[in-house]
């Protein structure tokens, strides 16, 4: 069967089976996390359940601790293993443009109407998507591809007003480096870049000494 007798579904469905996730049996981790943001490093453990819930210890910053808390849900929610019927068994899906690199337009109807996606090469590249009164817009440039599945290295976010689709914030670049630990990849590095203005503001995340639960 060739791509163009695919279906808007079939073609994402694919995609989206195809990324990295934790299995079933993940054990959980726990990890030394260094934060460095203004010039400032902040050193304290990470502990990330089977459950995929998590704690910050050892950092007293208060600002310092719902940042590594806001990297520890992001890197959560794209690790949980969750079938596509859980995550998308309420939508339907149809076909849009094929942009010039090949990337095709995937539109969201029924519950979360209004998202639309790309996919190129069997990779979610780019994903539009309205959380309450903002809109997220997400490129991924860089990719790693595992044993199971494909690990986004390198993308940038930005959030839109929903109703003019200006930016209501700065871009925001992300680099992620991964490491394998017990035969599971793990986030190890995180380079976060966010453009203000004539300014660059970059916060370095780090995970290190890994013990699986």
């Amino acid at each position: 069967m060739t791509q163009t007798t695919l279906t808007a579904q079939e073609i994402f469905r694919a995609a989206y089976d195809n990324r990295y996730t934790w299995d079933k049996g993940f054990p959980g981790f726990q990890a030394t996390v260094t934060l460095t943001d203004a010039d400032v490093t902040h050193t304290g453990r990470v502990q990330v359940n089977p459950d995929m819930t998590f704690e910050v210890l050892d950092i007293q910053d208060e600002a310092a601790r719902r940042l590594v808390k806001s990297q520890l849900w992001e890197m959560t929610i794209h690790r949980a293993n969750r079938s596509f019927e859980e995550s998308h068994g309420d939508n339907t899906f149809d076909l849009g443009s094929t942009d010039d690199h090949g990337a095709i337009e995937i539109l969201v109807g029924g519950a979360s109407m209004g998202n639309r996606y790309k996919v190129r090469d069997n990779i979610v590249c780019f994903v539009h998507r309205q959380i309450r009164d903002v809109i997220v817009n997400i490129h991924t440039f860089e990719t790693q591809q595992t044993e199971t599945g494909y690990l986004s290295t390198g993308y940038r976010s930005i959030y839109l007003d929903p109703q003019t689709q200006l930016p209501k914030d700065s871009e925001t670049v992300f680099k992620d480096t991964f490491e394998q630990v017990g035969g599971y990849w793990l986030l190890s590095h995180r380079t976060i870049q966010e453009s203000q203005a004539d300014e660059v503001k970059t916060t370095e995340v780090g995970f290190s000494r890994f013990q699986l639960l």
